[in-house]
């Protein structure tokens, strides 16, 4: 049944975002509609209403949600009315090459939904009935979103929706990076370069994993105090305390083991590839504009075997990661309640990215 929502959609690149009231069409074969308890207010949500992200717009934002199942469509047998579920911007078919081999950030069918469904339409339509674009094939900043049945996940009902939702995007990419991408290994040394909500829970991921240094680098005083917070040793502010590699290779005596960059600039790529020691990786984990570029001295990449090396996602396999990372919160060895600075009704969202584009909040989340 089609169901009245109020959404946040961004209706013309670089203008505030704006909540309305659209009608959410019940789903079709092999669909879900959720009634969404929770979405995180994610960058990559930012990057879509300022075209660094060139979705077109109108476009109904969020992909890190968690919610309830309502209805299901035909041909969803795996899921039922009232099962708590959280989103995944990526949908993982378990059939293409990449899913088979372990690599299921990479499925095919990502290409499909980057602002529609598989099927190349959307359930969404605004107060004069035109089509409304979805995020990632998601659109969980909504009051209720249908999605195809692959980018939902399963999780326990004993789990608070509001820190699941977190989970979807931010931890799994963060978290990912460190331990599934890198592999960090324990004693080591790790920098990472901007401390926002992704750059956070790749700090606590090389916690996590046993790294001994942490170093966050960041513009920002009050994202590097949040850093601390989240496990880094070490923090530094180019503005202040000078230069980012310089100070790397002071406090890791020759450059880290792994650097992260979660900024997507084509400097702090090279800053990032610059920070490790020979033999290090680099891993870049922050999503640029197309347009953006890096440049590399190409001479270093042999003479120092360095690795570049890229991490989307996290490189995750969500129907396995979601559940070991929430178990880890469960077991309190994952800070999920500490990400959480402020909440908003759907109303205040564009406060809420104000909020964001100003760094005051480790996440932000909107709550339905």
């Amino acid at each position: 049944m089609a169901q009245r929502a109020k959404a946040v959609i961004c209706r013309e690149w670089n203008k505030p975002v704006v909540v309305e009231e659209v009608q959410v069409e019940a789903p079709k074969r092999g669909e879900v509609m959720m009634k969404v308890a929770a979405c995180g207010v994610c960058h990559s949500d930012l990057s879509a209403t300022n075209g660094t992200l060139p979705l077109p717009p109108p476009l109904v934002l969020g992909h890190e949600g968690a919610g309830t199942v309502v209805e299901v469509g035909e041909g969803v047998t795996d899921l039922q009315e009232g099962d708590r579920v959280m989103t995944s911007f990526i949908p993982q078919c378990g059939r293409c090459r990449f899913c088979m081999t372990g690599q299921a950030a990479l499925c095919d069918e990502h290409a499909k939904v980057y602002f529609s469904l598989p099927d190349g339409t959307t359930r969404v339509k605004d107060a004069g009935g035109n089509p409304v674009h979805i995020f990632s094939g998601c659109g969980a900043m909504a009051e209720y979103t249908t999605m195809h049945r692959n980018s939902l996940v399963k999780i326990e009902k004993d789990i608070p929706l509001d820190r699941a939702a977190l989970v979807s995007c931010g931890v799994m990419t963060g978290v990912g990076a460190a331990i599934n991408t890198a592999k960090v290994e324990p004693g080591s040394s790790a920098v990472v370069f901007g401390a926002g909500g992704v750059g956070l829970n790749v700090i606590q991921g090389c916690v996590l994993a046993g790294a001994d240094t942490v170093i966050a680098v960041d513009l920002v005083d009050k994202k590097l105090e949040f850093a601390q917070q989240f496990g880094a040793t070490h923090t530094v502010n180019p503005k202040t305390d000078g230069d980012a590699v310089t100070k790397v290779v002071e406090l890791t005596g020759g450059g880290a083991d792994y650097a992260f960059e979660c900024v997507g600039l084509g400097a702090t790529i090279t800053d990032a590839f610059k920070a490790v020691r020979k033999g290090g990786m680099a891993v870049i984990v922050g999503v640029s504009s197309p347009t953006e570029q890096a440049s590399l001295p190409a001479v270093f990449i042999t003479s120092t075997e360095k690795t570049i090396k890229g991490s989307w996602y996290g490189s995750g396999r969500v129907n396995v990661d979601f559940p070991r990372l929430l178990h880890l919160y469960q077991s309190g060895r994952l800070k999920l309640d500490e990400l959480v600075t402020n909440t908003y009704p759907v109303d205040e969202a564009p406060r809420a990215f104000e909020d964001l584009q100003k760094g005051v909040n480790a996440r932000g989340v909107i709550v339905f």
